[in-house]
This record gives C-alpha cells, sequence and structure tokens, in this order.
C-alpha cells in the first residue's frame, strides 16, 4: 500500500528565526528551506518545519511516504466523515493530501517528492 518514511513536526514560532538558531546552533541541525515564512531543517533523517505562529491555531505534522496516491486510492473510503483534501501538488515540490486527526486540532499533512 504506502511505506511511511519519516514524520515530522510543524512548529508554531512567534520568532522563526530566533527558533531556528536554537536547532541550528544548540542542537546540530542544517538548514534545508530558510525563506520568510517557512523553514524547514534537517538532521541525519530527521527534520522539523519551522512555521509562523501567527498563521495558525492547530498542531501540524508533516508524514513523508512514498507513495501518496495509492494511500489515498486504499484509504480514501476510511476517511469520509472527516476533513480532508486529496492529493495534489505543491509549488515546493511535493504531492500532499490533508487529514484532520480526529477529535484533535491536529492537521496532518502526507507527502511525498515529486520526481
Amino acid at each position: 500500500m504506502y511505506k511511511a518514511l519519516r514524520i515530522s513536526p510543524m512548529i508554531p514560532s512567534f520568532n522563526m528565526k530566533e527558533t531556528a538558531a536554537f536547532f541550528i546552533d544548540i542542537l546540530g541541525f542544517s538548514k534545508y528551506m530558510y525563506e520568510e515564512g517557512y523553514i524547514i531543517l534537517y538532521k541525519e533523517e530527521v527534520s522539523v518545519h519551522i512555521l509562523n505562529a501567527g498563521d495558525i491555531g492547530e498542531m501540524e505534522f508533516y508524514l513523508e511516504v512514498d507513495n501518496v496516491d495509492a494511500l489515498w486510492e486504499n484509504k480514501k473510503d476510511q476517511l469520509s466523515g472527516l476533513k480532508v483534501r486529496a492529493p495534489f501538488d505543491r509549488e515546493y515540490g511535493m504531492r500532499e493530501m490533508h487529514i484532520i486527526i480526529p477529535q484533535t486540532k491536529t492537521l496532518l499533512f502526507v507527502g511525498q517528492a515529486i520526481k
């Protein structure tokens, strides 16, 4: 069906540069994407996404998989009644689907790199 590759927290920050500096200077993470409104840092196989806390009101996680379309086709009927967005391509090179996890204020991004 699909293989889960990694899960990454999406951390809301009131000062993204300061939050990024903590991960870079203290924990030894490196920059992957460093833009004004969105930062992705990594260390080995681990990544953290940092976004502006003022833009969201929920927790977010990013689950990277090997085949988002196969996962969608296999599970879409089980997702009925949940708030979801079917797979679509993003401008930053990922194909994603979105799911609000039941009984939470948590948005789960499920995606794979577009090849």
